[in-house]
């Protein structure tokens, strides 16, 4: 054995409580670190011959590379759409990487029930019937793939043709229809085959980022009995807005299509009572995308996809090799998503669910959508501000009240990254450049509002 191995061997226990110490010295300061680091690029380090062990490479990583790390984990940093790690999701995440399951096939462990256990309750979290499977992916990106995969297998039984087998081609000209759809449909579309260029971007209501069903249901009656994709939206990435999912289901009687729901963080208002009415009608999508590295507050990589065809979803992505078998009624997971090599990740879901439960998410939720209002209400008071839009749950999207160019946009982005204080995403809403606050992180109090209130009124 090689001897730096040999000696780590040795002194594992001692090792871990090594990164253990550093790991809490972190997280202790984590309200304190700076949300976002300005990056200083370096040259990469030749590949070591001997290596320095795992104290050396800790070290290492400790001087060179740590204090170069953002506070995304702490309570402050609102760009994208980014949670923390509840505690309970980090000793989860641990034990994955200690026990390193490979969630492959059901016979030699338990940990692919404990991924359907997960799954169940995310069914229940999220007012979905048990008409609907689930399996963990990476992200809100391979949740959409996977439901659209789905999709367009639908669309080709309906057609006669079967995708998995015959290939795309066979297809034809397949329309997706969608309002608002987030880029990671229009990524997902381009490995699927079917392109960018099949997605028709339907008129939204006015001053929403929401579809206007009336225009929905004339391009779906344009299409002549054709079968199509209707991607809804439970939550645009701007400005947290809500297709009207009832009524887009409702139109199924008329016209053959397949609802995709791209919940990705949306999902979640389904915990909060006063806000659960945005979410009405999910349960009659075909599929569901929801992304769990952002709201439900667990480390990164991890989401989780729906749908009422498991059975399509095998006949893609199954994997019916010899040592593997042949796909059952309840199939192994290596038969339902693009990975044959599966981390355990749904172990920090179920810790962090096992842990806190419905109740102790849906404190998460709603305090932080009341800190979204919060916020929202200072900006409304602050003159050389607007909003943008309505604060329609957790997102805060607002912008310069005088020339709000891009360039001035990206001067205060940078201004406010720079502070320490936080980190905001610029984007651009119905063309006008602007900033998003999004609040999704556990740690996130009133206190913490009231600092990034203070440095946009200073700034």
């Amino acid at each position: 054995m090689d001897p730096n191995l040999a000696a780590d061997l040795a002194r594992l226990p001692e090792l871990l409580d090594d990164a253990r110490r550093f790991a809490v010295e972190v997280l202790a300061g984590i309200a304190d670190r700076p949300a976002a680091v300005a990056p200083e690029h370096r040259a990469p380090a030749p590949l070591p011959d001997r290596g320095a062990g795992a104290d050396g490479a800790l070290n290492q990583f400790r001087e060179r590379w740590a204090p170069g790390f953002s506070g995304s984990a702490g309570p402050r940093y609102l760009g994208f759409v980014t949670g923390g790690a509840t505690p309970a999701s980090v000793a989860g995440d641990w034990l994955t990487s200690a026990f390193d399951q490979n969630v492959v096939v059901s016979t030699d462990s338990a940990a692919p029930d404990l991924e359907r256990e997960a799954v169940g309750w995310l069914r229940e979290l999220f007012g979905l019937s048990a008409a609907h499977d689930g399996a963990f992916v990476t992200g809100a990106t391979m949740s959409n793939l996977v439901g659209l995969a789905i999709a367009r297998e639908w669309v080709g039984e309906r057609l006669g043709v079967s995708v998995a087998q015959d290939g795309v081609a066979a297809l034809g000209n397949l329309p997706v229809l969608s309002g608002s759809p987030h880029s990671s449909v229009y990524k997902a579309l381009a490995m699927l085959g079917l392109g960018r260029g099949c997605v028709r971007e339907l008129a939204t209501m006015a001053g929403r980022e929401a579809v206007d069903v009336d225009r929905l249901a004339a391009e779906l009656a344009a299409l002549d009995g054709r079968p199509a994709i209707v991607v809804a939206n439970a939550g645009t990435v701007n400005t947290v807005d809500f297709d009207d999912l009832r009524a887009i289901s409702a139109l199924r009687k008329r016209y053959p299509f397949w609802l995709h729901v791209d919940a990705a963080f949306g999902g979640f208002a389904a915990l909060s009572p006063q806000h659960a009415d945005l979410v009405a009608g999910i349960d009659e999508a075909d599929s569901v995308c929801v992304d769990l590295h952002k709201w439900l507050n667990v480390p990164y990589d991890s989401a989780v996809q729906f749908t009422r065809r498991r059975d399509l979803q095998v006949r893609i992505f199954q994997n019916a090799a010899a040592y593997l078998g042949l796909p059952t009624d309840n199939p192994d997971f290596v038969h339902l998503t693009p990975e044959s090599s599966r981390r355990l990740r749904a172990l920090p879901a179920w810790f962090t669910l096992a842990a806190y439960g419905r109740q102790g998410h849906r404190e998460i939720v709603e305090r932080d959508i009341a800190l979204a209002c919060e916020l929202g209400d200072r900006i409304a008071e602050l003159p050389r501000l607007r909003l943008l839009a309505p604060v329609r749950l957790n997102v805060v999207c607002f912008t310069l009240a005088e020339d709000p160019s891009a360039a001035r946009i990206d001067a205060l982005a940078r201004a406010i990254s720079e502070s320490g204080e936080s980190f905001l995403t610029p984007t651009v809403y119905k063309g006008t450049p602007g900033l998003r606050a999004a609040f999704s992180n556990w740690r996130t109090t009133n206190s913490d509002t009231m600092r990034i209130v203070d440095i946009l009124r200073s700034l």
